[in-house]
């Protein structure tokens, strides 16, 4: 199949961030409708748990956040980092130190030593940080959460999340990569959301399955 002008020329002006979003918007998709499913803001038990997904999501992440060389291709990603925000968030719900651990070795068993692989985990990391504006609000309005108690990791940037997401896009615009790399990024985004999918399959499916 042949390729028109306007085809060719579409390819080539799409961004890396919007490439990475066509090969994961269903898996995305997917992923948001579960969640939506297992309601984890129908109470603080649910709730709770839906943190300690989000306490082994970013566990897995957060030496790619301090890494040297990722900071120099992505500035101000240091800042980014949002592991103690939800570990603190763990601290509020009195989350054990049993299950803590069981967080820690769920995130150490997921290895990402390849850092174009962990370019993508950081893409949908940060992305979830943009759609986390409607889980404050489940948060609050259902629970009675805030930005200091419980939801600290949901809560936005102090410059705006558009504006912090659009920063993060732009510097992943920018990077020279090869296809390879591309295709390790994409790889990692996926695996990512594959990681999420199954830490909430194991920890809400059995709160969302228990008997009033």
């Amino acid at each position: 199949m042949t390729q028109t002008a306007s085809q060719t020329t579409s390819d080539e002006a799409q961004t890396f961030s919007n490439w990475l979003k066509q090969g994961t918007t269903t898996t995305h998709e997917s992923l948001d409708k579960r969640i939506m499913a297992l309601n984890p803001f129908a109470d603080r038990q649910g709730y709770a748990q839906f943190v300690r997904t989000q306490a082994r999501l970013h566990r897995v992440v957060s030496d790619w956040y301090q890494h040297e060389s990722m900071q120099q291709q992505l500035p101000q990603l240091k800042q980014r980092d949002r592991l103690d925000a939800v570990l603190q968030d763990c601290r509020d719900f009195d989350i054990s130190d049993e299950q803590l651990a069981q967080d820690q070795q769920a995130a150490e068993a997921m290895q990402v030593s390849d850092p174009y692989a962990a370019i993508g985990w950081l893409y949908t990391v940060e992305g979830s940080n943009l759609g986390a504006a409607f889980l404050l609000k489940y948060a609050r309005t259902q629970l009675d959460l805030n930005e200091e108690f419980g939801a600290r990791h949901l809560a936005a940037h102090k410059d705006g999340r558009g504006l912090h997401w659009r920063q993060f896009k732009a510097a992943l615009d920018g990077l020279q990569l090869t296809e390879e790399q591309r295709q390790s990024a994409l790889e990692g985004a996926r695996q990512a959301f594959t990681f999420a999918r199954n830490n909430f399959e194991q920890l809400l499916v059995p709160v969302a399955a228990k008997p009033e």
